[in-house]
């Protein structure tokens, strides 16, 4: 039973992002908010496939702590796919900051850059990397939109707790605005690696905000503190 609940859930998504793909296309041409809303869509509709073909419940806490009327980015654990999308159905149009490569993918890049998602190549010196801080700088001084950034850089098995990284500690200096910590369990049910989903209940815990003015080092400690201890919380 489990096997084909995680069959069916899997042709569900596949099949459900491959529509929504097609019937953006034309959103490619328009102002992004069009392509955007189609970003909200699929994290709502995943949350709704995951609720009839897992019997799995998402809970959201504290959407109180975001901020209305005030520049802020978020900070989230990264433990899956689930969240790329479903922070979408959360948050009022994340600008995403994602790996350089995700830009190559067949249609899928040309949504990320029509929604102004910034890349960067990890590990490497570059000159887009060397002007990277400048494009975010640049992009939340003239956007409306949450910058949503995932610390530890990829996405981690649920019981693990790696360092995150320094960049984290750069955006939030040289912003200067509050950080959004999120802390979510995502993994349990759907784990980083292989096809199989499981049921359970999908905790996103949006903690209070972290305001500019702490130094760089000790920002990403308490970032990290934050949110892995939210996670044992939520687990």
């Amino acid at each position: 039973m489990l096997f084909l609940r995680s069959l069916l859930f899997n042709f569900f998504l596949y099949l459900g992002i491959a529509i929504v793909f097609l019937v953006a296309l034309p959103t490619l041409l328009l102002p992004a908010k069009f392509t955007l809303f189609f970003g909200k869509f699929l994290g709502h509709y995943i949350i709704l496939i995951l609720r009839i073909f897992l019997n799995t419940k998402v809970e959201i806490k504290g959407l109180n702590n975001i901020p209305k009327n005030i520049k802020y980015f978020v900070a989230s654990a990264h433990q899956s796919m689930f969240e790329t999308f479903a922070l979408q159905a959360v948050l009022e149009y994340p600008v995403f900051i994602l790996k350089k490569e995700l830009l190559k993918i067949p249609i899928f890049g040309l949504y990320l850059k029509k929604i102004k998602s910034i890349a960067i190549a990890r590990d490497t010196t570059t000159k887009d990397n060397l002007s990277f801080f400048d494009k975010v700088a640049a992009i939340i001084r003239n956007e409306s939109r949450p910058l949503l950034i995932f610390p530890q850089g990829t996405r981690v098995a649920a019981g693990d707790r790696i360092q995150f990284k320094k960049g984290v500690g750069r955006i939030y200096e040289q912003l200067n605005i509050a950080c959004i910590p999120i802390a979510l369990n995502s993994g349990k049910v759907w784990p980083k690696k292989g096809m199989a989903k499981y049921p359970g209940k999908i905790i996103i815990s949006i903690l209070p905000p972290i305001k500019p003015g702490l130094g760089r080092d000790r920002f990403i400690k308490y970032l990290e503190n934050t949110i892995y201890q939210e996670i044992e919380n939520i687990s």
